[in-house]
């Protein structure tokens, strides 16, 4: 098998080209077969072999330098680059992340995970070259789709206007390749690209600026003709615009083509853009006709395509979108936003209700918090779900268009928490710290399903921005604590204690019912409470349990989360703070399993009640239970 050969990508360099199609279907043979497993992106990372193949054969990323954008279509350059024989450890605990980690290998040049990050930061990197004299040349792999984030225009406007030396590879998987606009373009391509024609244009150019009064006016003619020419075919102005040149469209799966251009690009003296058209799911049917549902899926068997385990509880997105939909129904004034994520947050379920009441922004979360304000402002109900870790990408714009003029947009933070398998980049464990230091804001995290569902009736009475977060993981404690009502700004008790009181938030509400009764077989008795609203804090109950040792608990950073703010806020009362603060500590949380993950943290309930007791018994408690 050549791909269990190719240790580095110097090994590519001998292979014929029937091999090089032969490691093709390997490499999709190996994701295929990992991703089902594993879980992982998979449309992505098929749709870009040969592309990746190509790049490293032109290039020497040992030395040259390789940015994916998001970095999830990186599973090929990974098998590449001397881990095939780890690729099996995929997004598990120990093993391999599923984005470039620079821990992992010299060959993964910036680590990345959220969109539209690349160019800025392949740009830095020329420019560190540039300054420090070196010659290699820095490349960016955009997906279409990161295009719709303004981070990349402000870097392909700087980029270009200062004609720094950057390819930038567009990686098209929307569009496919037209005959008969292709097959010119690709000609013109090719004779854009090649040596011959770039240095003919170089002495034409100079030849006819020399010829008196018909020189330059016949330049300007051929110029210009050219360039309507090419116009027809492709779209190269806006680039073009930019100050970069323009190459393209190109066939994704035309390997040969592709390390053609790449060569010719190499050479060149400024910015350049490379436009790829590649499909996504590429060389497996059913990542082929469902791109979407493959992009990121869980384990799932490779001949139907079914996700091997499935819950018998909702996501808490379907959740959301279902009482949404009911509030869209009783109340014209209710649209939903979304930053590219309507599948994932569950609102496609909301579009197909109300398309006209949907707005999908792309990749733009600043744009969807400030255009919600807008929404709010002109008289509309807004309620734009974004992933807690994409969120943070938008605080100016929730503390400046929303927060500061009091407006009434509803945040719904989706994968709040450890997300288990994508590692650090989208682990959301700072949105607390991110909201309750901003005045007026109602932060909300409902303990399951039913309590999320009556938190979103109530939203829509609200007279400010509330933001409303849950975990990826769906929880249902109705059977043992129905759900009765909710009322913001009061807690929750759960069940009574006079030993101790554990304060807990949203997804940590069923983790602290384990330590419970946990503790309780111990002859310790904890009161549990629900904090739903984590701002503004009750605090009636918050002094009712004063008189007893208090531990807190959330799946959050510490610092700036749930436990600082209690600490705050007793020690302003002058009372004792928590004895213990159980939450994420100061680094940034690997990839596993979400178990896996708060077992490392310590999280886990037999863990915490350890912890608990021994406090206890330290603190003069030792009458306290057995």
């Amino acid at each position: 098998m050549l791909l269990e050969n190719v240790r580095s990508p110097q090994d590519l360099r001998d292979l014929k080209a029937e091999e090089l199609d032969d490691l093709a279907a390997q490499i999709r043979e190996t994701l295929v077969s990992t991703v089902s497993k594993r879980g992982g992106h998979l449309a992505s990372n098929l749709g870009v072999v040969e592309l990746t193949l190509a790049l490293h054969r032109v290039f020497d990323f040992s030395a040259d330098r390789l940015i994916f954008d998001v970095g999830h279509q990186s599973y090929v350059h990974k098998l590449l680059t001397g881990r095939y024989w780890r690729f099996s450890s995929l997004r598990t605990f120990g093993g391999i992340s599923g984005f470039p980690k620079r821990s992992e290998s010299p060959f993964d040049a910036f680590e990345t995970g959220h969109a539209s990050t690349a160019i800025s930061a392949a740009l830095g990197m020329a420019r560190a070259r540039d300054l420090q004299g070196q010659t290699h040349s820095v490349v960016a792999v955009v997906g279409d789709g990161s295009l719709t984030g303004g981070l990349c225009y402000e870097a392909l406007n700087d980029a270009g206007s200062a004609g720094t030396r950057l390819i930038v590879i567009l990686n098209d998987n929307e569009m496919s390749i037209a005959p008969n606009v292709g097959a010119l373009s690709a000609h013109l391509t090719d004779l854009r690209v090649s040596k011959g024609w770039n240095s003919t244009k170089r002495k034409v150019r100079s030849g006819l600026q020399r010829i008196p009064l018909i020189g330059k006016p016949v330049y300007r003619f051929i110029h210009l003709s050219k360039s309507y020419l090419k116009s027809l075919v492709v779209d190269e102005g806006f680039f073009s615009s930019l100050g970069f040149r323009y190459f393209g469209p190109v066939d994704g799966h035309d390997r040969a083509k592709m390390e053609k251009t790449f060569m010719r690009a190499r050479e060149l003296d400024g910015p350049c853009v490379i436009h790829v058209l590649t499909q996504k799911g590429h060389g497996y049917d059913k990542a082929e006709q469902q791109p979407e549902r493959f992009h990121g899926i869980a384990p799932f068997y490779v001949e139907t395509g079914n996700v091997r385990e499935v819950s018998d509880l909702p996501p808490f997105g379907t959740v959301m979108a279902e009482e949404l939909a009911g509030l869209a129904a009783e109340d014209d004034r209710v649209v939903a936003v979304t930053a590219a994520m309507a599948q994932g947050t569950g609102l496609a379920a909301f579009g197909e209700k109300y398309p006209d009441r949907l707005f999908d922004v792309g990749i733009a979360e600043e744009h969807a918090v400030t255009m919600s304000a807008g929404m709010a402002a002109g008289g509309l109900r807004p309620y734009a779900a974004i992933y807690a870790s994409f969120f943070q990408r938008s605080f100016d714009q929730f503390v400046h268009d929303v927060a500061m003029q009091r407006l009434p947009a509803v945040f719904l933070l989706d994968r709040a928490g450890l997300v288990g398998e994508d590692g650090a980049t989208h682990h959301g464990v700072f949105d607390l710290a991110q909201t309750l230091p901003v005045p007026g804001v109602t932060v909300l995290a409902p303990r399951d399903l039913a309590e999320l569902r009556l938190m979103i009736r109530w939203s829509i009475r609200t007279e400010g921005p509330a933001v409303i977060r849950y975990g990826r993981k769906p929880c249902d404690m109705s059977e043992r604590f129905p759900v009765k009502r909710f009322v913001p700004g009061k807690w929750e008790i759960l069940l009574p204690g006079g030993d101790c009181c554990l304060l807990a938030v949203g997804s940590m509400v069923r983790e602290a019912v384990s330590v419970h009764d946990l503790l309780e077989e111990q002859g310790i008795r904890a009161a549990v409470v629900n904090c739903s609203t984590v701002k503004p804090m009750d605090e009636t109950v918050l002094r009712l349990f004063s008189d007893r040792p208090v531990f807190t608990m959330e799946e959050h950073v510490l610092t700036g989360g749930f436990g600082s703010a209690v600490t705050q806020a007793l020690l302003e009362a002058e009372l004792p703070p928590p004895v213990i603060s159980f939450g994420l500590p100061d680094t940034f949380v690997q990839h596993g399993g979400r178990g896996q993950l708060l077992r490392f943290l310590g999280l886990m309930p037999e863990q915490m009640t350890r912890r608990i007791a021994a406090a206890l018994k330290t603190a003069g408690g030792e009458s306290i239970g057995r």
